[in-house]
């Protein structure tokens, strides 16, 4: 897999529990993808020019350890498939400090034209570069 995002948990990260609240799962695999899509040209330039943009329809998270203030994590992340009009896509969120999983996610976005506000096709460009990260192809390194 392909590290998209590295970071640390930072105590405002934390709920009154102590570990991080869900709300900054969700925005770290944000970054994550963001970076994702970037390494298959749907970039802010292509979406501006383009009057395209991106829509998540579907979000399934898994919560496998807890993290904590200090705690630094990587996230891996692989395209699972891309269609027409969607791309369905994982991330591995990995506490390095102890080398757990902390958290995984599957999502699915779908292409659209934001002047008319529907789904439209991915252009060939994407749909080659999406291919490359199919998860058979790249095995998820350490975070060392």
């Amino acid at each position: 897999m392909i590290e998209t995002y590295r970071g640390t948990i930072y105590t405002w990260h934390c709920d009154q529990m102590g570990h991080m609240n869900v709300q900054h799962y969700a925005a770290k695999f944000d970054e994550a993808t963001w970076q994702l899509f970037s390494m298959i040209s749907i970039t802010s330039n292509y979406l501006r020019e383009n009057n395209r943009g991106m829509f998540a329809v579907e979000q399934k998270i898994r919560y496998k350890n807890e993290l904590l203030p200090g705690d630094v994590i990587a996230i891996y992340s692989r395209v699972l498939e891309i269609k027409e009009k969607s791309i369905r896509f994982e991330h591995i969120m990995k506490n390095c400090n102890t080398d757990e999983v902390a958290a995984e996610t599957e999502l699915t976005g779908l292409h659209i034209d934001t002047m008319q506000r529907k789904s439209c096709e991915f252009p060939g460009e994407i749909h080659q570069a999406a291919r490359k990260l199919f998860k058979n192809e790249i095995q998820m390194s350490s975070c060392g």
